[in-house]
């Protein structure tokens, strides 16, 4: 317990009001990143001290405070730490067994176990394991069977995967500042990986620049000695792993290999004490192999150094093979590799968001849910990836394997009726099929979502009646029980409006995926050289800049400052994918009437930073109509291919010529009529002019 902790916790029991003791907790001030000591914390921080003075409360909770800091304040279990003994572990250290966990646990921490005479384990449980496994799986489906412990580590087009940072979804580099030290470094072999790996971390990220400068070329690498220099060719002469340490203590200071490793402990562990003991037997040892004293003490000072961020090399080897065999994987079996990776983040909307977008940047197709082709998982089919019917909102896997199990036993589905007799969608609910509607999953049945919609209580309620035939094996008099029953009569309803059917959509699958509301305005907004996102992020230089790009809002999250101004979030996606928007005060009050989520806006943004990790401030807003009404399409041309269609489309056109002489955007409309009888189309010219801008198709 901690003095900002324990002050928190003693205001409480005292019941002093919230408010005061966070106020008092703040006083306390912070060193490096802990915070000082109550005592300390009274006699530096004179406002502490006069709070005491003016209320005998909070002089008692400070005395109190004192007391009990720096005592446990529960039990905690390591999360991946596991010891082993020689004989029963009550005779060597007592334990505790917490009633939610199943394995008892020591009452030593982690380094009193080990001088208790345990062996110390850390046993840890990564996912990226699974994706593996899992990608593995799917190409065996297609006959390829592959040891990814026997790929080759020297293969070229995974090494140029690293250089051009195409990591999305790569164990250990999939972050913005990863791949941004992926495009300096341009690794070539698995150990500029594995240094990249202990490298890249608070404190040895300083020496990523030079790393990779030497690396290639742009910085002249400065020699330490001769009898070390060897052992630092791998890492570009930086001090980089314990081991390092080890063979530099043995070649230069004649350490033994016992003794080098009680020195990597110390320097591990963050010992001072023991480094303090071992520096002169370091300088000694230097002396003895003829090392000039001011450059043993230079060699010293820089291991010292080293204490504060050493990492162990065979921990970062095992973390950058896992990552090469990713990146090998994504480089050679991209569409494999994708959904594998998308099957991990079932239920993460916004880790979906983003596997999406990187698929359809690599020019892998994904297809949106379907009763009759996907399956629960994200699976694989002749080179597209199907989505996963388990990935929608408040959808269940386990009642989507039941939709999938009914597929396979009886083939695909031949209508809505067909699939409400053979899957029981009582047992499924209402919410998930819901969610199957909105989302397309059932267009293979039923192109009218709309009508599928309004109709789902009937068709629930018949399908729970055939299941209730089913059920009580009373066979009907012509045929079996499930064909006795008439099916319900779905209503003639008009189908959801494009943009609607894409609100649906995204509502159901989380973001937009068979199209996206500003595919439509494409042509205009580039005439208007209004770019994507990516276009934008790609264009930013090293400091950052200005510019115009287009998005569907999709949610605002509005906070306070310390100050008290209001200030917000704004969540956008165009087709290239999602992205986020700050908006200070200022641009609030001028813009809020526009940030209502569903519109298309054109922004005006200050990039600061370039890149990917680059921050975005809102500096204009505007609707994407206003911009792009002078540059509207041309015309429209509407594709007929059932009769049923022609009085929907006969409203929709009397109310764009209504619209069409106030309008601006307005233009000719062609008739695509297909004619089954001969396999051909006839095109009917309309008379007359009609609004025909995107938003209103």
């Amino acid at each position: 317990m901690l003095s900002k902790a324990a002050v928190r916790d003693v205001a409480r029991v005292l019941q002093m009001p919230y408010s005061q003791a966070d106020r008092l907790s703040k006083l306390i001030p912070v060193e490096g990143v802990k915070p000082v000591s109550v005592a300390r914390a009274r006699k530096e921080e004179p406002r502490l001290e006069e709070e005491a003075r003016k209320d005998e409360t909070v002089r008692t909770m400070l005395d109190i405070a004192e007391t009990v800091e720096g005592l446990y304040r529960n039990a905690s279990t390591h999360a991946a730490g596991v010891v082993i003994g020689d004989r029963p572990l009550v005779e060597l250290v007592p334990l505790y067994r917490d009633p939610r966990a199943p394995m008892p646990a020591t009452q030593y921490n982690m380094k009193w176990v080990e001088q208790a005479g345990l062996v110390k384990f850390d046993f840890l449980g990564l996912k990226t394991l699974t994706v593996i496994r899992n990608a593995l799986d799917l190409l065996k489906l297609r006959g390829i069977e592959i040891d990814i412990g026997l790929i080759p580590l020297d293969d070229e087009a995974t090494y140029a995967l690293y250089g051009r940072a195409d990591t999305v979804g790569v164990f250990q580099v999939e972050s913005a500042g990863m791949r941004d030290a992926l495009r300096q470094l341009k690794p070539t072999c698995i150990e500029d990986i594995v240094a990249l790996v202990a490298l890249y971390r608070p404190g040895p990220m300083e020496n990523i620049p030079k790393f990779c400068n030497v690396k290639n070329g742009r910085e002249k690498r400065a020699g330490l000695h001769p009898l070390i220099d060897p052992i630092l060719d791998e890492t570009q002469g930086i001090i980089v792993y314990q081991e390092q340490v080890m063979e530099i203590a043995r070649r230069m200071a004649g350490y033994s290999l016992g003794g080098a490793d009680l020195l990597r402990r110390a320097m591990g562990k963050k010992i001072q004490a023991a480094m303090d003991e071992e520096r002169p037997k370091f300088l000694k040892g230097a002396a003895e192999n003829g090392v000039d004293t001011r450059k043993a003490q230079e060699v010293w000072d820089l291991l010292d150094k080293f204490a504060n961020y050493g990492f162990n090399k065979s921990h970062a080897a095992a973390y950058a093979v896992l990552s090469y065999q990713t990146a090998w994987l994504k480089a050679n079996h991209a569409v494999e590799f994708m959904a594998a990776v998308m099957n991990l983040d079932l239920h993460l909307t916004d880790k979906l968001n983003v596997f999406v977008a990187e698929c359809r940047r690599a020019g892998i197709e994904v297809e949106p849910p379907c009763v009759n082709r996907s399956a629960a998982a994200f699976t694989v089919r002749e080179g597209r990836i199907l989505y996963a019917l388990g990935a929608l909102k408040n959808v269940g896997v386990e009642a989507m394997r039941t939709i999938e199990a009914a597929r396979g036993e009886g083939g695909r589905f031949s209508d809505v009726f067909d699939f409400a007799r053979r899957v029981n969608l009582k047992a499924i609910g209402k919410r998930p099929l819901d969610m199957l509607v909105r989302a397309g999953g059932l267009d293979a049945l039923e192109k009218n979502r709309a009508r599928l919609m309004q109709g789902l209580d009937r068709l629930i309620d018949y399908s729970a009646a055939v299941a209730a035939e089913k059920g009580s094996a009373q066979a009907a008099l012509f045929g079996s029980s499930d064909e006795a029953l008439p099916p319900p009569r779905l209503d003639a309803i008009d189908d959801w409006a494009p943009m609607d059917r894409l609100r649906e959509e995204q509502a159901a699958i989380g973001f937009y995926l068979s199209g996206h509301p500003l595919e439509d305005h494409l042509p205009a907004l580039k005439r208007k050289r209004i770019r994507t996102h990516a276009e934008f992020i790609a264009s930013t230089g090293a400091l950052g800049g200005t510019g115009r790009l287009a998005g569907t809002l999709s949610a605002v999250e509005f906070r306070k400052s310390a100050k008290g101004t209001r200030f917000a979030f704004i969540k956008f996606s165009d087709t290239t994918g999602a992205y986020e928007v700050m908006a200070f005060a200022d641009a609030l009050e001028q813009f809020e009437a526009l940030l209502e989520p569903g519109r298309n806006l054109v922004l005006t943004v200050d990039a600061e930073g370039g890149g990917e990790g680059s921050r975005m401030l809102l500096k204009g807003v505007q609707a994407v109509e206003d911009v792009t009404a002078d540059a509207a399409p041309s015309g429209l041309r509407v594709y007929v291919e059932e009769e049923a269609a022609l009085a929907s489309i006969r409203t929709c056109l009397e109310s764009a010529r209504r619209q069409g002489a106030t309008r601006r955007g307005e233009g000719p409309i062609n008739l695509i009529v297909a004619v089954p009888e001969n396999d051909r189309e006839v095109e009917i010219a309309l008379p007359g002019r009609y609004a025909v801008d995107p938003g209103t198709q």
